[in-house]
């Protein structure tokens, strides 16, 4: 029996089975899929994944295999705690000893006849653990302390009985009983588990003693006084500002997905401004390149791309889903508006082109409800996880099976017709025909046959009626200035794009366990995106303009195994598009794309599925989740290949109208021709050194025109050109 201030939780005489036994076996791992939690049990025992289904659990445990587990005569030689005690083989080892209160507990429950859940028994509100926050010096110890709150008011120390994991195992320790060890310098949490409810505590070893803020960089704007902040009580010291050449060359990259004309380098570098970053960003934001650019990252993210399973639209529905994109980019509409437009589509794809997100994500499902379109538009519109919950609760937060389904209510009421597929047509209708009308809003939990009505994953009370479109609740939801994670979800993919780090990782997994890395700097990025109306342009004039953004990527010492608190810019690897991009440039020979007219770029390019080897090997987004890691940016063997070996790339450097070949043949001096080879691949001017040791070998050569391919081609491989730094 679970005891506060000497008073007990549940029966006078029987330990609680959902708050007692239920999380005494996912303590010990019981129910884990290692173990018995997986969809056949195991060795003929079977418990649901994490506790999430009790009614079946009590079932199993006392009446299955007629109830052979337990011993009524004597409960303490039940076989199910001989096991738990090792005193029978058992695969899962010694889990607790003979008089352990986890013994104890279990034996009182059996004594007491096994009682199950109970219709009226107080529901769990909170957990709340302490410390929440703390300073620890290297291998310095804490213990934690967990309390439960119930709905009756009672508040219960569950300490014994939480199951503890840590975010960073080499970082931080914690044993059974909540015991923290600091391992070595950095943050990370610590992730307490009870029932359906998660809590968290954030636990930070400093490198060395703090740096002062005078030693930073000077901060430009609230973002570097959140970072520096955080740096200097970790101890951890910021790079130096970047280079001209280095800052242009990286906003043109991130921003718009291209590289700078060697006529705009220099101009840069001879404007003496002292505002010309500031003034270059908001030329670059203006750009129309700026549109095609972050149009491929709103068509990677709301899925954009032909059907999965057959091909009714060709690719005119995803070529007008792009151009709608498009056109949102263009006029800078409001992340919300934008947001609750494409959420509340309705019509035919020809009339209203957002209805397209709805196609690829309810897929050959009717029902939308049904479809995957529920984890898709919390992934992509939440920046939330939420599709393990279909089948059982998440194993990492709160949401509950119930959760995943009330939130699948809002979609009950829609259907696709593809009455017409001829034309490439589909209808996506709100359902709102009279015989549907006198049917409740919601849906039917598959597993216990309970109709739920729409409720939002965060159980905000939500009004819906019969006669309306339940989805215009769900967006005047998440829309709303209090709805944090919609906000943060696109914070953090900003945030990510340009920094290369998230301040939640994964970018898509915003939970409350798992906290940014830079809590200050979270709640400010949210609170001015909110206060500005949502302008995403707004947003991103504020982390290009910070110093921060404006780092050096070269590490000092003391900063050079930092990756998450943002001391220096982290390089990245260009995106599939951009890279091809880059090459086409560099060259000045177009790609070509089946069905596209000469000359348009691959971030143009609207269909995900277009015939590209480079673009396969290179990770591009097939858009088949919303999973942000369908992209890849990792370096592989066949990157390497393709631009070092590749026939590709030659035909590009042998191209007779190619800018090579035009620089071969004009009358600039070797000098001349060496600059404008740096500037037009890593739009910078060659050192010195480099210049000096070039010259020396173009001078012992005897075929100068092969001379410059080899300087070319070397320049296209090297990571300086493939990396945006």
């Amino acid at each position: 029996m679970l005891l506060v201030n000497g008073v007990g939780y549940g029966a006078e005489t029987a330990p609680s089975f959902l708050h007692e036994i239920m999380p005494l076996l996912t303590r010990h791992g019981c129910n884990q899929g290692a173990c018995h939690g997986k969809g056949n049990g195991q060795n003929g025992f079977r418990l649901s994944l994490r506790g999430y289904a009790p009614e079946l659990d009590h079932a199993w445990l006392t009446r299955e295999f007629l109830a052979r587990r337990i011993d009524t005569a004597d409960p303490g030689e039940s076989l199910l705690v001989r096991k738990a005690m090792g005193e029978v083989m058992h695969e899962g080892g010694r889990l607790f000893s003979r008089n352990s209160k986890s013994h104890e507990v279990m034996v009182q429950w059996l004594k007491a006849g096994m009682p199950g859940p109970l219709k009226n028994e107080a529901k769990l509100t909170g957990l709340k653990i302490t410390p929440a926050t703390m300073l620890l010096a290297k291998d310095q110890k804490q213990q934690l302390k967990v309390l439960a709150e119930f709905s009756d008011n009672k508040i219960v120390d569950v300490t014994w009985l939480v199951k503890f994991a840590v975010a960073d195992a080499s970082q931080l320790s914690v044993d059974a009983s909540g015991l923290v060890t600091a391992l070595r310098p950095g943050e990370t949490s610590v992730q307490v588990f009870f029932e359906d409810q998660v809590a968290i505590a954030t636990f930070t070893t400093p490198y060395k003693a703090p740096i002062p803020i005078a030693s930073f960089p000077k901060a430009i704007n609230p973002v570097d006084d959140a970072v520096f902040k955080k740096l200097s009580g970790l101890g951890i010291p910021a790079s130096a500002s970047c280079t001209d050449e280095v800052f242009l060359r990286r906003l043109f990259l991130d921003t718009a997905g291209i590289l700078p004309t060697p006529s705009e380098v220099t101009a840069f570098l001879a404007d003496k401004s002292m505002n010309k970053r500031a003034l270059m960003i908001d030329k670059v934001l203006d750009r129309p390149e700026f549109v095609d650019f972050w149009t491929l990252q709103l068509a990677d993210i709301f899925q954009n791309r032909k059907e999965r399973d057959h091909d009714v639209r060709g690719t005119k529905g995803v070529r007008a889903f792009h151009s709608w994109l498009h056109d949102q980019v263009r006029t800078n509409k409001p992340w919300d508006v934008l947001c609750s437009e494409i959420l509340t589509s309705t019509g035919t794809t020809s009339e209203n082109p957002s209805v397209g997100y709805f196609i690829v994500t309810v897929g050959e499902q009717r029902e939308a409800h049904r479809s995957e379109v529920v984890a898709s538009m919390a992934q992509s519109f939440l920046g939330t996880r939420i599709g393990c919950a279909q089948c059982h609760n998440h194993p990492l937060e709160k949401y509950t099976q119930d959760d995943f389904y009330r939130f699948s209510g809002f979609f009950s009421r829609l259907r696709l017709d593809r009455k017409d597929p001829k034309d490439g047509v589909t209808t996506l209708f709100a359902n709102l025909k009279d015989d549907e009308q006198k049917r409740p809003v919601g849906v039917t939990q598959p597993r216990t046959g309970e109709f739920l009505n729409p409720r939002p994953i965060d159980r905000a009370p939500v009004e819906t009626n019969k006669e309306t479109d339940p989805r215009q609740a769900l967006a005047k939801w998440m829309i709303d200035p209090a709805n944090e994670s919609f906000h943060g979800a696109l914070v953090n993919r900003v945030w990510k794009h340009f920094m290369g780090m998230g301040l939640v990782e994964p970018v898509d997994d915003l939970r409350s366990s798992n906290p940014p890395s830079n809590k200050e700097l979270w709640a400010y990025l949210k609170s001015e995106f909110i206060k500005n109306k949502c302008d995403t342009k707004h947003l991103i004039r504020l982390v290009l303009n910070s110093q921060t953004y404006q780092l050096e990527s070269g590490t000092i010492p003391g900063n050079e195994t930092d990756t998450r608190f943002y001391s220096h810019y982290y390089p990245k690897r260009l995106g599939a598009e951009v890279i091809l991009d880059a090459v086409s440039f560099s060259t000045g020979i177009p790609e070509n794309f089946p069905g596209y007219p000469e000359g348009i770029r691959a971030v143009q390019v609207p269909d995900p599925s277009i015939r590209s080897y480079f673009l396969s090997v290179f990770g591009r987004s097939e858009r088949v989740t919303a999973c942000a890691c369908e992209r890849s940016e990792e370096v592989s063997l066949p990157q390497l290949l393709h631009l070092q070996n590749g026939q590709w790339i030659a035909d590009k450097m042998g191209n007779p109208k190619g800018k090579l070949k035009t620089l071969i043949s004009d009358k600039r001096t070797d000098n001349e021709k060496i600059s404008e080879m740096f500037l037009t691949t890593l739009s910078r001017l060659p050192t010195e050194k480099e210049a000096a040791a070039l010259v020396k070998e173009l001078a012992k050569s005897t075929a100068k025109e092969e001379f410059y391919q080899d300087a070319f081609w070397a320049l296209l491989n090297t990571v300086e050109f493939s990396f945006n730094h």
